[in-house]
Parts: structure tokens; sequence; C-alpha cells
């Protein structure tokens, strides 16, 4: 008899255990096997950079940002008292004086997206973001581009106060409408923070008609 009928499956698998392995796919660790999605609201801690992907309306940059806003009495859930109502301003890079947060437009966001994430860069806040306020064109201080700003409301729903990209070089501070008129130095964005003011006042109108009207019935 042969030494290759000798040689069993049996045989083989004794003189070479190795031999009968079957190649099974390893397991993951258990840490790793189910990997979980960010968070929708996960804070960035890296600020966008660079203008190669900036959006440009017949030569104008086009700037996109957000007015945070919130009521004293009732935190961040929205009110119906403007005098209640404070907005968040930051520092600027450069210069005197606060602003909203706002920055560039780009190719891979919507209008609503790039607002809220320059928001979220620059001034640390997320929330319910509103119907645009409007748009104005304006010059740059720097270099005398011609930009496009288009500015939204924002219902402040949640203040990050530890982890926010320009943390270290800005600051950010809770103001009156009547201070945020002092402290603005920017005129556009004054106009739209009177948009949100004339907004709200409709808004508190409409609200008191409709009380008195159940009121009456």
């Amino acid at each position: 008899m042969s030494v290759e009928m000798l040689l069993t499956d049996s045989s083989l698998a004794l003189l070479f255990p190795f031999i009968d392995q079957k190649l099974q796919p390893k397991s993951l660790p258990a840490a790793c096997e189910s990997i979980p999605e960010s968070p929708v609201n996960m804070v960035a801690l890296v600020s966008r950079t660079g203008r190669d992907r900036q959006r440009y309306n017949k030569g104008c940059r086009q700037v996109v940002g957000c007015i945070p806003y919130r009521y004293k009495k009732t935190g961040s859930v929205d009110g119906n008292d403007i005098d209640q109502l404070e907005v968040l301003v930051i520092s600027a890079q450069k210069g005197p004086g606060m602003l909203f947060p706002k920055g560039g437009w780009e190719l891979d966001e919507s209008i609503e997206e790039a607002a809220l994430r320059e928001t979220q860069e620059e001034a640390g806040v997320t929330g319910k973001i509103g119907r645009k306020l409007g748009s104005w064109p304006y010059m740059s201080k720097r270099g005398g581009v011609m930009h496009e700003g288009h500015m939204f409301p924002l219902l402040v729903q949640e203040q990050h106060d530890d982890l926010w990209p320009e943390k270290s070089f800005r600051q950010r501070r809770w103001v009156s409408i009547t201070e945020a008129r002092e402290v603005c130095h920017t005129n556009w964005m004054l106009e739209a923070l009177e948009k949100l003011i004339q907004r709200q006042v409709l808004r508190q109108q409409c609200k008191e008609g409709a009380k008195n009207t159940r009121v009456l019935h």
C-alpha cells in the first residue's frame, strides 16, 4: 500500500494539525464591533480655514451668520416679552467693538448649515435657526473686497462652555438690546438686529391679540 493511501484525513490532522484548520475571520474586540455614530450636536473642535471653497456671487464673497438670542426669564426657552430679549455678541479678532458670529459660506453646505457652523465655531452655541433676516452688501475693512452678508436669528438651546473652536481668542457676552446697539460697531449687523427686534415685536403683538380674542369669546 502506498504512503499516500496510509495518510488519511485523520492522520494528517494528527501529524499536521494546522493543515485542517479552516481560515475563519477573526472576531473583533467587543469595543470595536459596534462604533456608535457621532452625536448630531457634537461640537467641532477646529474651525474651518482657507478660502478655496468660498462662495461668490457676481464677485461678492458670500458671508453668513446668526444673531443668537434668548429670553432672560425663560432661559433658552422661547418667551413672549421683548423686554426680556438678550443677544449674544462676540469680540472681533482685530479691532475694537463686538459683533455677531459670521463667516464664509462654503460650496459644500447650505446657507443654513453655514450659519449654524459659523455660530458654533465663533460663539460656541447651538439652537433653532429661524427665517433669514435679510442680506446686506458691505465692503470689507481689510482688502476692500465686496461682501454680501446674510443673517439669521438663532434661538439658543445649548451653550458650550468648555469646548468650542475659537474659545481661546474670542470673548462672548449676553447683552440687552440697548447694550448691543452700543457695543456693535458694524452697521449692517445693527440693521439685522433691528429686523430681529421688529419680528419679535410683531410676534408678541400677534400672541397678545390672539389671547385677547380668546378672552372675549
